[in-house]
C-alpha cells in the first residue's frame, strides 16, 4: 500500500507527461503481479464497490478525532475532499504493517457481507495501521472517489514502454470484461496468446476538434463527410454467437439497450461496429436527454422503451469475418460496413449518411444545418485513414457548429474540489423572469486562473447568505454561457435544462440588467424542439 500510496503522491504533484510515465513505470517494474494488475484496474474504472456509507465513516472519524460534528464539516468545507479530510484528521496510526495493495483492495471486497458494527471495528483497525498518505488513498477506494489526473493513454503508455509492447497492442488488452479475480496480469498483458475475451472492445478512435479553416485540409474529394451525432458512443461486438454492447466509458450496457442487442444477433459472427446510440423516431434523432432517462433506468418497462426507442448510426467498421480490419483504409472499411448494413433489413439499423458537396464553401452552408437535424456538426475523414487508437491529429476532424450562447447572471457560487478547494469555482448563473432573477445553469469551467481569483475575491467580499457550502452573492457579475442543446426539464426552477454548458467568456462590459432573460431561453427552446 505504501508503494501505491507514494504513486498517488508522485502523480499528484506534477503536471508533466514524463514525470507521470517514469512514476508510472518505476511502480509496474517493482510491484507484485496482482498489484500490477489491481492498478491497472483502478485507473480503468475497475474499482471494487462502495460497500461503506460515508456518513458513517464521517462519523467513525469524529469519535476517533474526538472532535464536534461541526468542526469535521468546517474542515470539510476547508480542504473540499471528503478523503483527504478524514485522513488529515485522524489520529496518528498505534501499529504499522506493510501490506500490499491487493491485500486492502480484497479487505475492502470482504466488507460486504460483513454488519456495520464489524465493518465499523474493520475499518477503525485498518485506520490505525496506515500513516496519513496511505489513509487518503484508502479512504478515496472506499468512498469511490479516486480520481487523478492521469488518461487511460497515459496508464497504456507506460504499460507498453515498461515491458517493451507496442501500445495498440496494450490497449486492446486492457479493454473488455476481466476482472483482476479472474486472470493474472501475466495472462492479461504479457503472454504471447493473451485469455480469450470474446466481449473485448477495440480502443476507440477520437477525432479532433478543426480550429483552422477545412480548406488548409486540401482537397474535398480526400475526405469522407458525415454529420456528427450527439449521442453515445459505442460499439456492437457479435462474436462467437453473442452480442456485447460496450460505450465509449468502457461500460457493457447490454441491459440499457435490449434492442441493439436484437441487432447485433443479426450481424455475421465476427463483426465488430462503430457507431451512434441514439433515440431516434419518425425519421429523426430525438433530443439527448430522452437518452439519458434510458441509462438512469435499473428496469426498462415497455412504456420507456416504446417512448424512447433507440438506434444505432453506424459509421465505421473495425473486425469483418473475424479479421481485425483497422489496418485497412478508411474507404475501404466503408465498402466492407456498407455491404453489411445492406444484408440486414432492420429499421434501427441506419448507415452514417455521407454528405457531398462540390467544394468546402459549399459545406459549409450545409454544416448550419445541423442543429435542425439534431447533429453537432461533421465529422472529416480522411479516405486512407486507418483506425487508430486514441485522439490522433490529422485524419479524423470533427467540426463543431458553433454554440448556443445566454448572457446569465452569478446567483450562487460554492467552492470547488482538489487543488481548487478553497476557491470559488462552481457556479449558478439565473436570467431574468420579470424583475426575478431564475437559475438556469451550473457552469464549471471557461474561466482563466487569474479570472477565477477575481471571481473569489468578488464571492467572499459580496456574500449576502450561506446555506451550507453554497454562498448566495450580490447579483452582478454577467458572464456569457455556452452550450450544445436545450430541452423542457420539469426538474429545474426555470423548466429548462441546458446540454454541456460551460463560461465562454466574462461580459465585464455589460451589467446585470442587460442580461438575457428567460423568454430568451424560451425562444431557443422552440426553434430546438421545432
Amino acid at each position: 500500500m505504501r508503494a501505491f500510496a507514494d504513486l498517488f503522491s508522485r502523480l499528484d504533484q506534477s503536471n508533466k507527461l514524463t514525470d507521470k510515465l517514469y512514476a508510472l513505470g518505476d511502480f509496474f517494474e517493482k510491484s507484485t503481479s496482482k498489484d500490477r494488475l489491481w492498478t491497472l484496474a483502478i485507473f480503468t474504472h475497475k474499482r471494487p464497490k462502495r460497500q461503506v456509507n460515508t456518513r458513517k465513516l464521517r462519523e467513525w472519524c469524529t469519535e476517533l478525532a474526538q472532535i464536534p460534528d461541526w468542526l469535521f464539516e468546517e474542515c470539510y468545507q476547508k480542504v473540499g475532499d471528503l478523503a483527504e479530510t478524514i485522513a488529515l484528521l485522524l489520529p496518528p496510526a498505534k501499529m504499522k504493517n506493510d501490506f500490499p495493495l491487493h491485500h486492502w483492495i480484497d479487505f475492502l471486497i470482504a466488507l460486504e457481507t460483513k454488519t456495520e458494527e464489524e465493518k465499523k471495528v474493520e475499518i477503525l483497525a485498518a485506520w490505525n495501521q496506515m500513516d496519513q498518505a496511505e489513509r487518503l488513498v484508502f479512504n478515496k477506494l472506499i468512498t469511490g472517489g479516486f480520481r487523478i489526473g492521469v488518461s487511460q493513454q497515459v496508464i497504456t503508455r507506460a504499460v507498453a514502454e515498461t515491458f517493451g509492447m507496442e501500445k495498440n497492442e496494450v490497449a486492446h488488452r486492457i479493454m473488455g470484461n476481466w476482472h483482476p479475480d479472474q486472470i493474472t496480469f501475466e495472462e492479461l498483458i504479457l503472454s504471447d496468446q493473451p485469455a480469450d475475451d470474446a466481449s473485448r472492445p477495440y480502443p476507440f478512435y477520437l477525432s479532433y476538434p478543426l480550429e483552422e479553416e477545412p480548406q488548409q485540409l486540401g482537397r474535398l474529394t480526400d475526405w469522407i463527410i458525415e454529420w456528427k451525432w450527439d449521442g453515445i458512443r459505442g460499439q456492437i461486438i457479435k462474436r462467437k454467437g453473442q452480442t456485447y454492447i460496450w460505450s465509449r466509458g468502457e461500460e457493457l450496457v447490454n441491459d440499457k439497450f435490449p434492442e441493439l442487442v436484437e441487432l447485433g444477433n443479426e450481424l455475421p459472427d465476427g463483426t465488430v461496429l462503430d457507431g451512434e446510440i441514439i433515440p431516434f423516431q419518425n425519421g429523426k434523432p430525438l433530443p439527448f436527454n430522452l437518452l439519458q432517462t434510458r441509462i438512469g433506468r435499473k428496469n426498462l418497462t415497455k412504456k420507456i422503451l416504446q417512448e424512447v426507442p433507440i438506434h444505432f448510426i453506424a459509421y465505421d467498421i473495425m473486425e469483418a469475418e473475424q479479421q481485425d480490419i483497422r489496418s485497412i483504409p478508411q474507404r475501404e472499411r466503408r465498402k466492407i460496413l456498407e455491404n453489411i448494413h445492406a444484408q440486414l433489413e432492420r429499421p434501427n439499423f441506419h448507415l452514417s449518411q455521407i454528405i457531398l458537396a462540390p467544394d468546402w464553401e459549399q459545406l459549409q452552408i450545409l454544416r448550419q444545418e445541423a442543429r435542425e437535424k439534431m447533429a453537432e456538426g461533421f465529422m472529416l475523414k480522411n479516405k486512407k485513414a486507418t483506425y487508430e487508437v486514441g485522439r490522433k491529429k490529422g485524419n479524423w476532424w470533427k467540426w463543431k457548429i458553433a454554440p448556443l450562447v445566454i448572457d446569465g447572471v452569478l446567483l450562487y457560487a460554492q467552492k470547488g474540489h482538489g487543488r481548487r478547494a478553497d476557491l470559488y469555482t462552481d457556479y449558478t448563473l439565473a436570467v431574468w423572469d420579470g424583475d426575478l432573477l431564475v437559475p438556469f445553469a451550473k457552469a464549471y469551467s471557461g474561466l482563466t486562473d487569474a479570472e477565477i481569483n477575481q471571481v473569489d475575491r468578488f464571492v467572499k467580499q459580496n456574500t449576502k447568505e450561506r446555506f451550507g457550502p453554497v454562498r448566495t452573492v450580490k447579483p452582478e457579475l454577467v458572464f456569457e454561457i455556452a452550450f450544445e442543446g436545450i430541452q423542457s426539464s420539469p426538474r429545474h426552477k426555470s423548466g429548462i435544462a441546458l446540454r454541456f454548458p460551460r463560461i465562454n467568456r466574462w461580459r465585464k462590459d455589460k451589467k446585470m440588467e442587460e442580461a438575457n432573460t428567460l423568454d430568451d431561453l424560451k425562444a431557443f427552446l422552440a426553434l430546438y424542439e421545432s
